[in-house]
């Protein structure tokens, strides 16, 4: 499941790519704008933006019950704007959550940054709603049997995002460190954050 399709990668990058050359020449598009915007979502804002905000859960039991109260006003104390509803769901020792979308593949960019390629296929889309067990276990997630799964379904008017659980040992950390413990995957579900080595 997180592999991807080499035939299909290969199309949509000549296609995006043809795209982008024609929209360059016609003088539609500037340069450099693709590549400020991918350095914006890969860099600037998402995942880093999610990942202060779960940080700041982490280490701040107020902004926790903000962020969980609302997602979005939430997100943009950190200067983030996210221009739909966002619904952030916790995940604790008897839940586990993990978001998909089943109609085509909207997903929180501004928190999150560029979606995974695999988000956005087929497989993913509709296994991740039958079988989200046997979807976790590609990820390399094991979920406990007694723990239930609950998967979410964003759509245009709602994202979701996933408050992962703090990994146990980090309470000495700084939030600095704690943001670069966060990854894009656990924040859409489909992995957890492990301990750090550095504090086994």
């Amino acid at each position: 499941m997180g592999k991807n399709h080499p035939n299909v990668d290969s199309y949509v990058v000549s296609r995006v790519r043809a795209l982008e050359s024609l929209l360059i020449e016609k003088g539609i598009l500037a340069p450099d704008a693709v590549d400020a915007v991918v350095r914006r979502y890969e860099q600037d804002t998402g995942p880093l933006l999610g990942a202060r905000a779960v940080a700041r859960a982490w280490s701040d039991p107020a902004y926790r019950e903000r962020l969980l109260a609302d997602g979005r006003a939430a997100v943009a104390e950190f200067g983030g704007e996210v221009d739909t509803l966002l619904v952030v769901k916790e995940n604790t020792p008897e839940v586990h959550h993990m978001v998909v979308c089943t109609l085509c593949s909207c997903y929180p960019w501004p928190v999150l940054g560029l979606p995974p390629t695999w988000y956005k296929q087929p497989a993913y889309r509709s296994r991740a709603v039958i079988a989200p067990r046997e979807v976790l276990r590609e990820f390399g997630t094991e979920i406990a049997e007694q723990r239930e799964v609950r998967v979410w379904d964003s759509s245009s008017e709602m994202r979701y995002m996933v408050l992962p659980m703090r990994p146990p040992g980090t309470e000495a950390l700084s939030e600095e460190e704690l943001v670069a413990l966060v990854t894009r995957d656990s924040m859409i579900g489909v992995t957890e954050i492990p301990q750090p080595a550095a504090v086994r």
